[in-house]
């Protein structure tokens, strides 16, 4: 099980943003992204999630369980600076939405959503409307999402933000759990995510021309 970027560049309307991106992720690793703001961090993970089309390169999935043609963002779970939740529906309704319309990737099976809720620390509240919960339990909720479908790729942009430190305690625990079982995970921090061994990439963006790798 591989995930792999081959000389990316991407643009932002006639700006080129980063050139020359190429990484090589297996089993139970973690690329941590690192630079300013504006330094393409969010625009690598959004074209590795499949979100936008790179300039230049490609991003490829290789697994022994994946079905024939499978592009890579069929294996990536994306979680973004928004939380991805309609505010009217209960927190029930909308994790049982992306459980229905994500599904699982063949060799793995996402838990319940009570389940995935109670990993969270957030268990009895699933009846409530999603817009009543604060800002906190809000990026809670955003990633119990992750649990209730199975994707072997976790990118994850800024996870850490609206977080108070015990729930920035049980992100880095379901992050370590999803490594430990061979999962992969890409993600772009101004916070330490508490991860041993994970390789770091520093963006530079507009900062880089005229060096080789930006």
């Amino acid at each position: 099980m591989r995930l792999t970027a081959e000389t990316l560049s991407a643009r932002r309307g006639e700006d080129l943003i980063f050139k020359d991106i190429s990484f090589d992720l297996g089993k139970g690793e973690a690329l941590v992204l690192t630079g300013r703001n504006g330094s393409g961090k969010s625009t690598l993970l959004r074209v590795v999630a499949g979100l936008l089309r790179p300039e230049t390169g490609r991003v490829t999935w290789h697994s022994d369980a994946a079905e024939s043609g499978m592009r890579a963002a069929e294996a990536c779970h994306y979680l973004g600076h928004r939380n991805a939740m309609k505010a009217e529906l209960s927190v029930s309704e909308n994790l049982s939405f992306w459980k229905d319309f994500f599904g699982d990737v063949r060799g793995g099976k996402g838990i319940s959503v009570g389940e995935a809720a109670e990993v969270v620390g957030l268990g009895g509240i699933t009846h409530l409307p999603f817009g009543y919960l604060s800002a906190g339990q809000q990026r809670r909720m955003a990633f119990a999402k992750l649990l209730v479908s199975r994707r072997p790729v976790w990118i994850l942009d800024e996870p850490t933000a609206a977080l108070d430190v015990n729930a920035e305690g049980v992100l880095t625990a379901l992050i370590k759990a999803h490594l430990a079982g061979g999962g992969i995970v890409l993600a772009a921090t101004h916070q330490p995510l508490g991860l041993e061994n994970a390789k770091e990439l520093r963006m530079t963006g507009f900062a880089g021309v005229g060096e080789e790798r930006w």
